[in-house]
Order: C-alpha cells, then structure tokens, then sequence
C-alpha cells in the first residue's frame, strides 16, 4: 500500500491545500495531513481543531486522515510507513526553502521521495496567513476555504 504524508501547518487549511490533497488522493492510497504540533509559530488554531477542521472538509475523500506531530516529519513517515512526501509549491520563491527541506528529509530518510505540486491557479496566491488577515479584516474568502472553516474563523475572530 503506497501511503503519502502530507505535512504542514495548516493554520488554517484551505483551498490551495485542498486541491493539492485530492489531486495525491488520487496516485496514492493513503494521504496523511501530518499537522505540526509546534506553538513557536504561535498558531490561531490548536493543533486538534486544525486536524478537526481538515477532517471536516476532507470527509468526501475516503483515503485522507489526519495526524499531529511534534517530531521530524521524516521520523513521521518512517512511523506511518509511508513512502512519499507531498509539497505544494505556488511560486519559484517557494522552491528554494522546499529543496532544501526535501534534501534534508532524503538525509533523514532515504526511504522518503519528496513530491512538488502546484495547486490550480486559482488558489496560487492563497496562504494561511492572507486567509486569516483578512478574514479578521471582515473580507470573505468563502471561495477559499470550506464552510467549517469559514465558520471557525468567524469564531476566533469574534465576527
């Protein structure tokens, strides 16, 4: 059984990641959502309600599940046995940090090939970051994100 593990933050989960995770759904068996359990990176959301929220709107696809970790995702990817890591990348910016992160997670891993996709283009210029900033601004990005999170963000922003 070939199993991708799609790592990330996902403060909030939208759009961008979404397409990108069926479009792997559809070449492996199993997709993992391996949310990053790090408070450093002082996230809106805990890391339960994240893999909630990516539960909630990948409940249509019948080979994603969702997990946190606290751990180096290539030691995550041994433990789940899976054989691939899925990246998105949106710009030519994005793929330096990227690379690096792939060399360092096939040092770690030999067993691990990392896999660069592109969301469509519409969702190129989606980050969580902008989701939030103007979500909380009182713009609606319902176009970007599915309706639980539309509705989560609505709560953690008091609108």
């Amino acid at each position: 059984m070939r199993k991708i593990i799609y790592p990330g933050t996902f403060d909030p989960i939208h759009k961008g990641h979404l397409d990108i995770a069926v479009r792997a759904s559809k070449l492996f068996d199993t997709l993992v959502f391996a949310v990053a359990d790090n408070s450093s990176k002082n996230p809106l959301f805990t890391v339960d309600e994240r893999v909630e929220l990516i539960l909630a709107s990948t409940s249509d696809l019948h080979n994603v599940s969702a997990i946190s970790t606290q751990q180096l995702i290539a030691e995550t990817a041994r433990e789940e046995n899976a054989c691939a890591l899925i990246r998105g990348l949106r710009h030519v910016s994005d793929f330096e940090f990227e690379f690096q992160m792939a060399m360092m997670n096939y040092h770690l891993n030999p067993e691990i090939t990392t896999i660069f996709m592109m969301p469509d283009e519409k969702y190129i210029h989606l980050n969580s970051s902008v989701i939030k900033e103007v979500t909380k601004l009182g713009g609606d990005l319902r176009d970007y994100v599915t309706k639980d999170v539309f509705d989560a963000l609505k709560i953690k922003f008091n609108i």
